[in-house]
């Protein structure tokens, strides 16, 4: 039997995922790693620690299926995208790469529409505004900043692709990755040229475009001696972990759409040609199946605002966990769910990172609002679980208003395991709310790309029918729409009256 393995570089760590032909997981196994915040607002990992995970991931997911290595085919890439990975020619990286989160390139942002000459011709080169947290603002912020190690600068990856070039020695990545960079045609599925030109980066810079399927190259003798596999191995261009985890979800055909609650939350939907979105109100980008696209919206602290509660201020909880052998956050879930609908008017903004859609502000930031004597820890959690929501909420909003098509909701990520946020997610939605036999996401979507490209099926289509399917309903308690209807409109008023507020911090911060 052929086996075949997804990565995915993560935020938080790797993921390894063995699938075997028929799409059914084998075993699987995590390595974590840590960020770096050298200022506020900045994020940093070390692109060592991405390959070490790998290996280790890779070793481990092989060692538990007790398989030969020859009969692993094939290995697709998923990762955190956005990242910038900086080489030198001898392909060394010359700093720390600068993830999705990092803020610091806002200046950047109305540069690069400055140069594009126009909002409006910069969105008709590359479908998308710019946001401090893509890569061609870092790109800027590179060159201006520390410009010595620009002019040393022959290759920028980003994160999984770094990860391509350790196992096969070639510069390459995937579309849906590469449109988050903000340098892709993403009509024509090309390099941007035109935008290119404007900021004076060379296309020699950038790795080649490959749709998601297509073989990128094989294992070196030097990494397939180290992830224990054979030169035989081929890797997949694979996909950016959004795109991916649409794949690892079945989010292949119109109306069925993910709602995504992991560091960041991500509602992502399907679509069969660019959408005519001139506004750019949402991320436009190509999809991973080849030929189509998507469009999504992003809360960047989602359950990332769930884990800087329980870091900090979840102690008792966390030893209560401890003590109970459970996961603390099943424990805060439990507790959250004994706080009433809504909270009782405490709301929590998600802004822990600022904010890009709709808001488009890296100043926004996280705080809660409505704090009575009446309100105690379970409140404080709930109100995050729901204002992770809440914000997810925009950009259902945005998506329904633009005339996509939302006729079926899958949840993905660690919000999909627990029982509340999954109701309060049908709640806020005000539709039902799916569950899947798969919850591996990004992995499991670019095992199934290796798999399509090893001939296991014929495409990604069939992949997703043959081995994805809906195991959980939850449904909306109307009693709760209609509450949530009420808190909503408030919860977007909210950040209104606080904008030039988080304007005016980030400048004394600056000053300071």
């Amino acid at each position: 039997m052929s086996y075949f393995v997804g990565i995915d570089i993560g935020t938080s760590g790797t993921r390894a995922l063995l699938i075997d032909e028929t799409g059914k997981v084998v075993s699987g196994a995590s390595s974590s790693y840590s960020s770096y915040t050298p200022q506020p607002g900045w994020s940093e990992q070390d692109a060592e620690d991405w390959w070490a995970s790998t290996v280790k991931s890779v070793r481990q997911v092989l060692s538990s299926a007790e398989i030969s290595s020859e009969d692993v085919k094939g290995i697709g890439l998923s990762g955190q995208m956005h990242g910038s990975v900086f080489l030198d020619s001898d392909n060394n990286v010359l700093r720390r790469p600068i993830l999705w989160n990092d803020q610091r390139a806002f200046r950047e942002c109305a540069e690069i529409i400055e140069f594009a000459g126009s909002r409006e011709k910069l969105i008709s080169w590359v479908s998308n505004p710019p946001f401090p947290g893509f890569t061609a603002p870092k790109i800027l912020w590179f060159r201006k900043n520390e410009p010595q190690l620009y002019e040393q600068c022959s290759k920028i990856l980003l994160p999984k692709d770094y990860i391509r070039f350790r196992m096969t020695g070639t510069y390459a990545t995937d579309l849906s990755d590469a449109s988050g960079m903000l340098l892709v045609d993403v009509a024509r599925r090309k390099w941007s040229k035109e935008l290119l030109n404007a900021l004076d980066i060379p296309i020699e810079i950038l790795p080649e475009l490959f749709e998601s399927e297509d073989i990128t190259g094989t294992l070196t003798d030097k990494a397939a001696d180290e992830l224990g596999l054979t030169t035989d191995t081929f890797v997949v261009a694979g996909a950016g972990d959004q795109a991916a985890g649409a794949i690892g979800t079945g989010v292949v055909k119109d109306g069925v759409v993910t709602s995504t609650i992991g560091t960041s939350g991500v509602l992502f939907a399907y679509s069969e040609y660019l959408p005519d979105d001139n506004e750019a109100r949402l991320h436009n980008f190509c999809h991973a199946v080849k030929g189509k696209w998507h469009s999504m919206g992003a809360v960047l602290c989602a359950g990332g605002s769930l884990s800087w509660y329980c870091d900090n201020l979840a102690h008792s909880e966390i030893e209560a966990a401890k003590k109970q052998g459970r996961d603390v956050y099943e424990l805060l879930s439990e507790l959250a769910d004994t706080a009433p609908t809504a909270s009782e008017g405490l709301f929590f903004l998600p802004y822990l990172t600022g904010d890009r859609i709709p808001h488009d502000d890296p100043h926004a930031r996280g705080c809660w609002i409505g704090i009575t004597p009446r309100h105690s820890r379970e409140h404080l959690i709930r109100s995050i679980m729901e204002g992770v929501v809440y914000g997810l909420r925009d950009s259902f909003e945005i998506m329904l208003d633009s005339g996509i098509k939302i006729s079926e909701i899958r949840l993905c990520g660690g919000g999909a395991r627990s029982p509340l946020w999954r109701q309060i997610q049908a709640d806020i939605y005000g539709q039902p709310v799916y569950t899947l036999n798969i919850e591996e996401g990004p992995a499991f979507g670019v095992a199934l790309l290796a798999a399509v490209a090893g001939g296991a099926f014929d495409t990604i289509g069939q992949a997703c029918d043959s081995a994805i399917k809906i195991t959980g309903q939850t449904d909306p308690n109307p009693a709760n729409v209609a509450v949530y209807n009420i808190y909503y409109p408030v919860f977007g008023d909210l950040y209104k009256s606080l904008k030039d507020n988080f304007r005016k911090i980030a400048e004394v911060i600056d000053n300071d």
